[in-house]
């Protein structure tokens, strides 16, 4: 059974910095992109970062961009966001999937998803 688990997550002062990490198993993790996600409460959940299976094609969030660093190490079936100069609107859950990309690279589309983990920036 393909299992993504989230971790990393927790409470930050804004401008802190937090790492997430999603440990995948159960499926072939190099085949596959993989994309960061996040739901604040009362709104639809939205795709934070992606990463392609080979690392070679990344794509950032308007919102994210310049402080958030998607990552993965695929000898380790492990991807990572780095995230940086966090902001009270960067409050939610976060999820990490597993996927594919399409549209020469552009576009991300998920299959499996993690449990998610809550990043919580306030003072």
């Amino acid at each position: 059974q393909v299992q993504l688990v989230e971790s990393g997550g927790g409470l930050v002062q804004p401008g802190g910095s937090l790492r997430l990490s999603c440990a995948a198993s159960e499926f072939t993790f190099s085949r596959y992109a993989m994309g960061w996600h996040r739901q604040a409460s009362g709104k639809e959940r939205e795709l934070v970062a992606f990463i392609s299976s080979g690392g070679s094609s990344i794509y950032y969030a308007d919102s994210v961009k310049g402080r958030f660093t998607i990552s993965r190490d695929n000898a380790k079936n492990a991807v990572n966001l780095q995230m940086n100069s966090l902001k009270p609107e960067d409050t939610a859950v976060y999820y990490c999937s597993a996927g594919a990309t399409y549209s020469s690279g552009t576009r991300y589309s998920s299959v499996y998803w993690g449990q998610g983990t809550q990043v919580t920036v306030s003072s």
